[in-house]
């Protein structure tokens, strides 16, 4: 199965930019070495992203490229945090996956090559990346951005907000 698109980052030997020994990787990552680096699954409705409501960006729990946006993710039922699409289509790599009797999509980090979950075509959606909670963490959204945001659309706001802190002090 190809890649989504061509990676441009550049590769080292290993496929990936990011390459390190083995061994490395399963000391920086400990229990999470099983399923990114041994292509494993978290089991159903048990990952701590599952329910997360929050506004931000799924990023790789191995190298912390970013992958997913929150306002790509959708319940799909599956008990897997679930998402339409990538942040762009470099930043995952697609491999046929023939284990365990299934023909399935192996959704890879293209940055490192660790394991992140499954890509699905289904029939009530175009498309489905079914990703482990254990293979991803979750940058939430600057609270900073999201408060100028609220200062541009309430123009006065920081008028109003300004004239009662030099009436306190």
């Amino acid at each position: 199965m190809k890649a989504l698109t061509k990676n441009a980052i550049s590769k080292k030997k290993c496929g990936f930019e990011i390459c390190k020994p083995e061994s490395e990787w399963r000391r920086e990552l400990g229990e999470r070495y099983g399923i990114l680096r041994g292509s494993g699954t978290e089991p159903p409705f048990t990952g701590a992203l599952l329910g997360n409501k929050k506004h931000g960006s799924y990023v790789c729990g191995a190298c912390g490229n970013e992958l997913f946006s929150s306002d790509s993710k959708f319940d799909s039922g599956t008990g897997w945090p679930s998402f339409f699409e990538p942040i762009n289509r470099e930043c995952v790599s697609l491999k046929r996956d023939v284990s365990h009797g299934m023909i399935r999509t192996e959704v890879l980090c293209a940055r490192c090559g660790s394991h992140l979950g499954h890509h699905f075509e289904d029939g009530s959606r175009k498309s489905r990346f079914c990703m482990n909670s254990g293979a991803l963490d979750f940058a939430e959204k600057n609270e900073k951005k999201k408060r100028k945001i609220k200062m541009l659309i309430h123009p006065l706001a920081g008028q109003i907000l300004t004239f009662f802190l030099l009436f306190l002090i």
